[in-house]
């Protein structure tokens, strides 16, 4: 199953696991919940940024680049 199917389905789980937590009452489902939403919007994300990697793998690489240099004139 691709990055992107898993991460909707964590996150609609999420969802589910959260309203189950609120309707009951119980803090950590619902926090639970809302952990497994999240990484599975960052699971989602991840996959459409390897897509673009993919895509376009110089400009990638440029960019990276780029912030890497940024970051090592602010650490400097």
């Amino acid at each position: 199953m691709s990055d992107r199917i898993q991460g909707a389905a964590r996150e609609m789980g999420g969802r589910a696991q959260q309203t189950i937590g609120e309707a009951i009452g119980d803090a950590k489902t619902q926090a639970s919940g809302l952990y497994n939403e999240a990484a599975g919007q960052a699971q989602q994300q991840a996959a459409r940024l390897s897509d673009v990697i993919k895509d376009q793998p110089l400009a990638a690489a440029l960019l990276a680049v780029g912030i890497g240099y940024l970051l090592g004139r602010l650490t400097s």
